[in-house]
């Protein structure tokens, strides 16, 4: 079977940025659904046609990925807004913020906490790979077409390439 829309494809990847440095790596098979939300375009409109076993070398530049980043969406927020337990790398959803955060901070983002400073804390919405070009190194562990369930919903249940609250 060849990949084509409304298919889902099992993956494997190597994702690095355009230094070379490895940003993820993918040693399981993940499901995605071809034409639904699961995948960016590019990804898969370079998947069409390939088979089982295919590898796919893709540079994926940020405006076809992640977004450019985007400085208002950093945020310096008072550290005693916070748990005392907060640490760099937590994540938190805008409508979830601490009441006295800044009022103009979207509540449908996902914010990770980037710095931690005695005074204030920094908090970014930008996606981790925003802005930056991506090598992706695929391979093609499986095809099979989408059920019922899968079509209605635009995905295959996977969520690596749409992070959201």
């Amino acid at each position: 079977m060849e990949i084509n829309q409304k298919c889902v494809v099992a993956l494997t990847w190597t994702l690095k940025d355009t230094l070379g440095e490895e940003l993820d790596v993918l040693d399981q098979p993940v499901e995605f659904l071809v034409g639904g939300n699961d995948l960016f375009r590019v990804i898969e409109e370079a998947l069409q046609g390939y088979e089982v076993g295919a590898t796919i070398e893709l540079q994926v530049e940020p405006e076809q990925g992640f977004g450019d980043f985007n400085d208002q969406l950093v945020f310096l927020e008072a550290r005693s807004l916070f748990p005392s337990e907060l640490e760099e790398g937590m994540t938190f959803e805008g409508s979830s913020l601490p009441i006295g955060c800044n009022a103009q901070a979207p509540i449908d983002a996902l914010y990770t906490v980037t710095d931690i400073y005695p005074d204030h804390v920094v908090l970014d919405a930008n996606h981790p790979l925003a802005g930056i070009a991506l090598r992706l190194s695929l391979t093609i562990a499986a095809i099979r077409e989408a059920n019922e369930e899968e079509l209605a919903r635009g995905s295959a249940g996977t969520g690596f390439f749409k992070i959201s609250p």
